[in-house]
């Protein structure tokens, strides 16, 4: 990795280590004030989220684990 590009991750890192606890107090304050209508509004919308139905499987996937497991072993 370049040292210009070396420079940048670690700054990118410095920013997120002082960035990231404020901001998870930022995040914590928030679902303090929440009101009760608030907080079921945001259960409902992750259970919305979670009984969405997905597409029909077509397989178990086990064909394509034994052609990769197959590919591994070459």
């Amino acid at each position: 990795m370049p040292d210009q590009d070396q420079d940048l991750a670690k700054k990118w890192g410095e920013t997120w280590a002082k960035a990231g606890p404020r901001l998870e107090a930022v995040r914590r304050r928030e679902l303090r004030e929440m009101t009760y209508e608030q907080r079921i509004r945001a259960i409902d919308s992750v259970l919305q989220i979670a009984a969405r139905p997905g597409r029909p499987r077509t397989s178990s996937g086990l064909v394509e684990q034994q052609r990769l497991f197959q590919k591994a072993r070459r």
